[in-house]
């Protein structure tokens, strides 16, 4: 069973335990609302939150497939993120105190006669006029750092799963989806991400690699959550309420893209091309040669240890979030077919031009495009060779070879 495979939760199930493992891997299982994250990943957590990963990318890494973790908000997520964490340094320090604290009641106890034990009312107006000073100003402390943690921008997703997937962008997608006036029942959402957040995740991943062989886990780099995954996981829901409950499906003739850039790291993947020239090659068609495949071959490639000569590890902190543009709404070709009667030989299939000299008032196509377009409100259309061919030679009419 892979690690991805463990953290997945029906919401029905309560706890699972993983027999081959040992005790100590025990993964609980909690509701869909919540995280279900196991002991042997604070080590990984603690690494990427300093790094500067926000929340749902730290899930991504620990490879939490419960789409319900991310629909969460992100500062709820870092409140638990950072919880979970705590947990361990502070049973050990209670554990510590409480072994100090029973010794020295043993030889306290050899020596001396037991006491009174205080007044309970005692002990509450010194927890009143002691604890609260330095209680407050820790939860205030707390406060700021998760305010200042969440406001950060991800050092991998640049943004985008922080405040790029909420209900206002979903909004904006809705009413871009609106304002080109499509009539669909479903509709398919896709992404386009900036070629260098795979520079950013790998260099995360590198960062984590020794962790996780410390812990002898096995996770592979192919199990953690992509960031386009978890985008959808997020916003496919907001999108769908916000179109007045629309499907929002894996396959569909309707997609609805979303594509974002981040100029600010454009040079993040520059360092490859003189790494792995092979993978970069420039074409007609692309205005520029670091394409996402091309990134993700160039990484498939190189060794990890020239990747840390060459690239910092973790990535640096970027400045700004990416930026998303315009949406673009695509619906796949409509295709009409049947029969028809021409009576006129003179009609041609296609229109006739010939010297730049149109030679008939009309044609077949046009005379079924026309209100084929209408209806559809069509861009454009185009009809497949047919029954009807033009002698150029003589410059005569078409000939009917039907």
């Amino acid at each position: 069973m892979s690690p991805r495979e463990k953290h997945r939760c029906p919401a029905s199930d309560g706890l699972r335990f993983d027999v081959s493992s040992g005790p100590d891997q025990l993964i609980t299982y909690l509701p869909a609302a919540m995280l279900s994250l196991k002991e042997k990943d604070k080590a990984i957590i603690q690494k990427l939150l300093s790094a500067g990963c926000c929340a749902r990318c730290v899930l991504r890494f620990c490879c939490v497939s419960v789409q319900a973790a991310y629909r969460r908000s992100c500062q709820e997520t870092l409140k638990e993120l950072q919880a979970f964490i705590s947990d361990t340094a502070n049973g050990k320090s209670k554990d510590s105190a409480a072994t100090a604290e029973s010794a020295n009641g043993k030889s306290h106890d050899a020596h001396e006669a037991p006491e009174d034990p205080p007044s309970k009312r005692i002990k509450l107006e010194q927890s009143r006029t002691e604890g609260q000073p330095e209680g407050g100003a820790a939860a205030a402390e707390e406060q700021l750092s998760l305010k200042d943690q969440a406001s950060s921008v991800c050092v991998v997703c640049l943004g985008i799963l922080q405040e790029l997937c909420d209900a206002t962008q979903a909004i904006k997608i809705a009413e871009a989806v609106k304002a080109e006036n499509y009539e669909f029942d479903t509709l398919v959402l896709s992404v386009s991400l900036p070629a260098q957040l795979c520079v950013r995740e790998h260099s995360c991943w590198l960062h984590v690699k020794n962790e996780v062989r410390e812990k002898n886990v096995a996770l592979c780099r192919d199990d953690i959550i992509q960031v386009k995954e978890a985008f959808k996981w997020i916003m496919q829901g907001l999108v769908a309420k916000e179109l007045g409950g629309v499907a929002v499906v894996t396959k569909s003739a309707f997609e609805v893209s979303v594509e974002f850039t981040h100029p600010e790291t454009d040079t993040d993947c520059h360092f490859l091309a003189a790494a792995c020239p092979d993978c970069f090659k420039p074409t007609k068609n692309k205005q520029s040669v670091f394409t996402r495949m091309a990134v993700v071959k160039a990484l498939e490639k190189i060794p990890d240890a020239k990747f840390l000569k060459l690239c910092s590890c973790p990535p640096p902190r970027p400045a700004t979030t990416c930026s998303p543009r315009d949406v673009q709404c695509l619906h796949t070709s409509v295709f009409v077919a049947g029969r028809y009667n021409k009576f006129c030989r003179s009609l041609p299939q296609t229109p006739w031009v010939i010297d730049g000299e149109r030679r008939m008032e009309s044609s077949v196509e046009e005379l079924i495009a026309a209100p084929v377009l209408s209806t559809f409100r069509a861009n454009g259309e185009s009809t497949p060779p047919g029954l009807f061919t033009v002698n150029l030679h003589s410059k005569s009419p078409p000939e009917d070879l039907g």
